[in-house]
Formats: structure tokens, C-alpha cells, sequence
């Protein structure tokens, strides 16, 4: 059995997070969907109903292969303390991201908080490429 957490704001990642991870999954696995906000004033519910949106596409795009949580964390904390502190707790085997590719490059670009789960995260990760994903 493998644990994996998927790190996802946005229903496009969260379709390409499950592209990405269907063809490695196996019944007996565990998905946990995560989003997090910072809450108060600088979350609205526009952002709280697209988060469960994004949380919505893992569920039913991975659903009947393994078992899926979601969880959508509006506590105040930092979007990296919540996927981090959430990856230590389910005892994840792997944490899947998206990033985003700029063209005409081709050139990789890491979002200050794809940044920082890359630096700080004591589990294997995935990093999986976005188109441009608003």
C-alpha cells in the first residue's frame, strides 16, 4: 500500500495531478487531496468553493481505483505548514505537486510555495508539469 498526498488549488491541477498518478495506482493504495487557505480576510468563499472544487475532480477522477480523502484546511496556517504537517501525519510515501512551464523556453518556473514544499519536504515527491494553469 502506498500514501500519497496531492497538493492541489485548482480543478485543471487537480486533473493533471490525476493524470499523472491513475496509471500508478493500485487498489489497495490511499490518496489525501489537500488544499489549504489562510482564512479571515484573505479568503473568500470564492476561493473556499474552488478549493472544494479541485478537491471534487480527485474524488471522482480517482475515486473507484484507490481510497481517496479530501481535506481543505482553512486555519490560518501557511499553505506549506498544512501540506507538510498533513504529509507527517498520514505517514505519506510521496507528495505529488504541480509547477508550471512557461514557454517558448520550456523553462520550469517554481512558485515560492512549490519552492518551499521542495526544500522543506522529508517524504519523495512528484513534480508534476502544468500547462499554463491559472
Amino acid at each position: 500500500m502506498t500514501t500519497y498526498v496531492l497538493a492541489t488549488n485548482h480543478v485543471d491541477t487537480s486533473a493533471v495531478l490525476c493524470d499523472y498518478l491513475l496509471p500508478r495506482l493500485s487498489e489497495d493504495d490511499a490518496v489525501h487531496a489537500v488544499n489549504s487557505h489562510p482564512g479571515g480576510d484573505d479568503t473568500t468563499s470564492e476561493d473556499v468553493r474552488d478549493g472544494e472544487d479541485a478537491l471534487n475532480v480527485v474524488t471522482s477522477r480517482l475515486g473507484g481505483f484507490a481510497t481517496v480523502e479530501t481535506h481543505q484546511f482553512v486555519r490560518g496556517n501557511e499553505v506549506v505548514e498544512d501540506v507538510l504537517g498533513y504529509v507527517e501525519d498520514v505517514d505519506a510515501d510521496e507528495l505529488v505537486l504541480g509547477i508550471r512551464k512557461r514557454n517558448p523556453t520550456s523553462k520550469v518556473v517554481f512558485g515560492s510555495t512549490a519552492q518551499k514544499l521542495l526544500l522543506n519536504s522529508n517524504v519523495p515527491m512528484a513534480v508534476v508539469p502544468l500547462e499554463q494553469v491559472e
